[in-house]
């Protein structure tokens, strides 16, 4: 069994909810939507970079379960990354000294820096469907396994996802669900990369989540896009376009550096 140090997340924010996202930063919609439906979505220049779908309330229902686990969708017949529905408790919580190197390149990866207004930017990250902090004690496959560091290098939870996708608006869903765990709330939370046809590059990732006791739940999607950083989805390849807007989202208390250090 690999030993590691872990962290158990203890959060003094008591939320009962997804966090909120100002006007500014998210558009609301009450329909029922399906992936096949997202995937014919296109975001325009200075359009928001979230979109509530069904007033935030979620799809998937919550049904017990009693040994944490993922399900991974697996690859695509173009080797692209697939739903992952997770299956989580506060065990899953976690991070390690020991995080290994990734080296798997998901489809559409094209690792080129960009230089924005003099600023040189890495426009792409390998994102997680799951977050490696929430995947402790599963082994690869998402099956319990005490003792796994979580998962870090999986082809089966990696897809090319742009810097402020991974950095600035899934880091907002990811910490609402890792504060419900450290409250010992059991959470269902599920991640869809969506693709349109025969594309390599998601053009973003519709995120789910429901806890046992209904406390906290949202439906969103969060467009894959990066600030005058402009992407042909079908490769994955980007060019800088300073017409290509997309307006900032506000620096949230957890997203500090400060608290990151304190929390892990």
């Amino acid at each position: 069994m690999k030993k590691a140090i872990l962290f158990i997340l203890m959060l003094p924010l008591l939320l009962t909810g997804c966090s909120n996202l100002s006007s500014g930063q998210a558009t609301n919609s009450t329909q029922q939507v399906s992936a096949q439906t997202i995937s014919q979505w296109t975001y325009r220049s200075n359009d928001k970079p979230v979109k509530i779908i069904n007033g935030d309330k979620p799809t998937i229902s919550y049904k017990a379960f009693e040994q944490s686990h993922i399900d991974f969708g697996g690859l695509d017949d173009l080797h692209r990354t697939k739903r992952a529905t997770a299956y989580l408790t506060r065990n899953n919580l976690g991070r390690s000294y020991t995080r290994t190197e990734q080296t798997w390149r998901p489809t559409g990866w094209h690792n080129q820096p960009k230089y924005v207004n003099g600023q040189r930017v890495i426009a792409q990250n390998r994102g997680h469907l799951i977050a490696y902090t929430m995947t402790f004690n599963l082994n690869k496959d998402g099956k319990p396994d005490q003792g796994q560091l979580g998962s870090i290098d999986n082809p089966y939870n990696l897809f090319t996802q742009t810097e402020f996708s991974n950095q600035k608006t899934m880091v907002e869903i990811e910490q609402t669900v890792r504060n419900a765990l450290a409250r010992n709330k059991k959470m269902i939370y599920q991640v869809t990369p969506i693709f349109r046809g025969q594309e390599l590059m998601a053009r973003g990732v519709w995120v789910q989540g429901i806890s046992n006791d209904g406390s906290v739940k949202f439906n969103r999607y969060l467009w894959n896009v990066q600030d005058q950083v402009q992407f042909d989805y079908a490769t994955g390849r980007s060019r800088v376009n300073r017409d290509f807007r997309v307006p900032e989202v506000k620096q949230q208390h957890y997203q500090s550096k400060k608290y990151h250090h304190n929390s892990y």
